[in-house]
């Protein structure tokens, strides 16, 4: 049997009209989801990174191809929202079990359990792109930094949120506890 997702009892908030700009503006900038590496040293930690991870991630994701595709993407769109690599994968691990087709009983859809208001709210009303894993881990990151924002860096607050159990400790916990396993020097 799949383990069920985990998402909480999340609600659509009221963003404001700069909020919701700013985050849709957050969005729509495109790029490839490919590392910058400007030095041969950015390189080679990433390098090291990625072949690290991908044995790690191995357990969830069998298919070597698609672990590289995934972690590119994931480093690709935690560095853009100025997230730590481990505490996207802690958020993805506990979430969905790296799983990309993931829909837990709330509706929350894939790798980072994004609700499909968030593509009504800031998107392009596309829920099904919420499957793609570039558009899954852009949203993801994208909502992760907001809640950073809205409880002014508080961690634990900005995860209870994310999940929709904002002052209850069971799930911020449990990503700290799984980023502790995917934390390496590049982080």
């Amino acid at each position: 049997m799949m383990p069920s997702a985990m998402a909480g009892n999340q609600a659509e908030e009221a963003l404001s009209d700069a909020v919701r700009t700013a985050l849709s503006q957050a969005l729509l900038q495109s790029g490839p989801p490919v590392p910058v590496l400007p030095t041969a040293q950015d390189r080679q930690q990433f390098d090291a990174w990625r072949n690290a991870t991908s044995r790690t991630l191995s357990k969830w994701m069998d298919v070597a191809e698609d672990r590289q595709e995934f972690l590119n993407t994931l480093w690709y769109e935690a560095r853009r929202a100025g997230l730590s690599l481990s505490l996207v994968l802690g958020l993805i691990e506990v979430e969905s079990a790296f799983r990309k087709y993931a829909i837990s009983s709330a509706g929350a859809r894939g790798y980072m359990q994004v609700m499909p208001f968030w593509v009504h709210s800031i998107g392009d009303g596309n829920e099904s792109a919420l499957f793609q894993t570039q558009t899954q881990l852009r949203y993801g990151c994208i909502i992760l930094r907001h809640m950073m924002e809205r409880e002014n860096g508080n961690l634990f607050f900005a995860l209870g949120r994310y999940n929709g159990s904002r002052g209850q400790a069971a799930y911020p916990q449990a990503v700290l506890a799984a980023q502790k396993k995917w934390l390496q020097p590049v982080d």
